[in-house]
């Protein structure tokens, strides 16, 4: 109601605009006149509020001339200032927003800011990345370089890609956040560039190729390599014959065995159970890993390298929940050792940034195997197992004023099931029912009004993730039952579309992930750890499923805690991701408040 007050009041000063009832200056600008009330212009201009309340000549005069600027320029911002909403398109967006940069014109800059770092895309990115530059706006130019790195493929195939200065087209070839599946892409998107102006890029040709690490290459990519018509130039020959003693030799310096890319944001593993070959001996983790850099080494063998974060400060535990808020982390419940009296009910919260640890309220229950997401600043832990059976309370807890309070109940009791927040709603998956069956129900978890079920999922499922991705839900991993309530484990993964309500199949894990942690990290969703119901081996390995190669790929194994783990997505300050700070940083700082 509040809203619909607004947009009336706001017709009706328009509507007076456009009648001209009470405005008290006319705006002379390049092809037209405009007549506008100076109060509105002061309220969102600093240029117009110095204008017309510091004693300038123009504050008293009916008209003021603006040489400099086009009717249709300003008309575009005066709507804004009595709107509050803009038009806007890659057509006209840097026309704008540069004209609102003039004028200091700041609910019209905002907007127009926001539009391109939210609508950047791989034919615009660079010409944002021009304007960022050339306005001196350095978070809008932070955000087109990520871009460009994180987008390079599909950048390098654009034709304004083929315009870009040297010196820039080395620093993305050099840097660590530069994202490609191959050292092949990055061979193409030199050589397109060269192209572009072989006469004059050749010559640059060694020094680009440098950053191509050929020993990364299969045969198959390097015989590309070998078919293009550029090697053709004498001047290329001892150039070529370089590249080819490179590919083949075998003694690759360390630092070009694989291509390392940064995350801007880092995985983070917590807790769990770390079980060993012999499967006799295990050991309950309290460690927090990060991922610091993912190795591409030869084709598409890949590597995860881990680096300690933390320890939580009073023990290990597994089968616990996670959830992060406004970049810090929250631990709760889970299992510190085996027994029926081991169940914790205990909450910590670990500040990156500070890189400590605070105790906070506990949960009124003591819970492990169940859930945990973040609704409206508050988060909310779902069901669970509290010995000796599953329970089906929900508690949500207030991070101001550190307490809990119990919401409405599920509908039956339940552990080991998924639940996650898309538009707004929590969608709960699978678990295990008092009988200890899996289920396939899928439903919404409302706090004030309880439950509302959804389509099943095609398969049973119990102790799997599932993770957001885009406008759907993504469901991998786990253990299911067949008829006599024997669980095995379960390879099929499954996508929810909200709109349809509706499952489908999507491609298979390669291998059983029990008890996995899971997490999404820039758009695709990590599968960590787990092990296999059937013979209890170990699932040390991470997968990664890529919605647009609908495909899962192995990244490497986990630091060591693999079973019953909890990972999450974190923004980490630089000098933790710096080499050899992060060792001396945890001894000195990592406590308890």
């Amino acid at each position: 109601r509040q809203k619909e007050e607004q947009e009336v009041t706001l017709r009706a000063i328009e509507k007076m605009r456009s009648d001209k009832v009470g405005c008290d200056v006319v705006l002379e600008a390049i092809g037209g006149s405009l007549h506008v009330h100076r109060v509105i212009l002061a309220a969102c201009s600093d240029y117009f509020r110095c204008m017309f309340t510091s004693g300038m000549k123009e504050c008293g005069q009916p008209s003021v001339s603006l040489p400099s600027l086009s009717a249709p320029e300003l008309e575009t911002l005066i709507k804004c200032s009595y709107s509050g909403a803009l038009a806007l398109s890659w057509s006209c967006v840097f026309e704008t927003t540069s004209t609102a940069l003039q004028l200091q014109h700041l609910p019209a800059l905002r907007l127009g800011l926001d539009f391109m770092r939210r609508e950047m895309n791989p034919l615009s990115c660079l010409d944002v990345a021009s304007f960022a530059e050339a306005y001196a706006l350095a978070e809008l130019l932070d955000a087109s370089h990520d871009y460009v790195l994180r987008q390079f493929q599909k950048v390098a195939s654009t034709s304004k890609f083929k315009d870009l200065p040297a010196e820039q087209l080395l620093r993305y070839l050099s840097s660590h956040s530069l994202c490609v599946p191959s050292e092949l892409a990055v061979f193409k998107a030199v050589v397109a560039w060269i192209q572009r102006m072989p006469k004059k890029r050749r010559k640059l040709a060694k020094e680009l190729m440098k950053t191509i690490h050929f020993p990364l290459m299969t045969y198959k990519e390097f015989r590309e390599v070998q078919a293009v018509e550029m090697w053709s130039d004498p001047g290329l020959q001892e150039l070529y014959k370089t590249i080819f003693e490179d590919f083949c030799g075998s003694d690759a310096a360390p630092q070009i065995q694989y291509r390392t890319y940064l995350p801007k944001e880092s995985l983070v593993v917590i807790g769990g159970e770390q079980t060993f070959e012999d499967l006799g001996s295990r050991r309950i983790s309290r460690e927090l890993w990060f991922a610091n850099s993912i190795r591409h080494h030869t084709g598409i063998k890949k590597a995860t390298e881990w680096r300690r974060l933390a320890e939580m400060p009073d023990q290990g535990r597994f089968c616990h929940q996670v959830a992060v808020l406004k970049g810090q982390l929250y631990v709760f419940g889970g299992k510190k050792y085996y027994g029926t009296n081991d169940t914790l009910n205990s909450v910590y919260r670990y500040d990156p940034l500070q890189h400590r640890w605070q105790n906070l309220a506990p949960m009124q229950e003591k819970r492990c195997s169940f859930s945990a997401v973040v609704l409206d600043g508050r988060i909310y832990v779902i069901g669970g197992h509290s010995d000796p059976d599953n329970i089906e309370s929900v508690e949500r807890y207030c991070p101001l004023a550190n307490t809990w309070s119990f919401t409405s109940p599920l509908d039956l009791p339940l552990s080991a099931h998924a639940a996650s927040v898309l538009h707004g709603q929590v969608f709960v998956s699978g678990g295990l029912s008092d009988h200890f069956r899996c289920l396939a129900s899928t439903f919404l978890y409302q706090p004030q009004t309880g439950s509302a079920y959804l389509a099943d999922m095609v398969q049973p499922r119990a102790q799997h993730c599932m993770e957001v991705l885009g406008e759907h839900l993504y469901v991998a991993g786990g253990v299911t039952t067949d008829h006599s309530a024997a669980p095995f484990d379960l390879l099929a993964c499954e996508m929810y579309h909200p709109m349809a309500d509706c499952w489908t199949a999507i491609a298979s894990l390669p291998v059983p992930h029990v008890g996995a942690g899971s997490a999404v990290l820039e758009g695709k969703f990590y599968m960590l750890g787990g092990y296999s119901q059937e013979d209890y081996s170990n699932t040390p390995m991470v997968h990664r499923y890529d919605p647009a190669a609908q495909s899962w790929e192995n990244t490497g194994n986990t630091p060591g805690p693999n079973n019953d783990i909890r990972a999450s997505v974190l923004p980490l300050p630089p000098h933790l991701r710096s080499r050899g700070s992060h060792h001396r940083e945890h001894k000195r700082r990592n406590h308890t408040e």
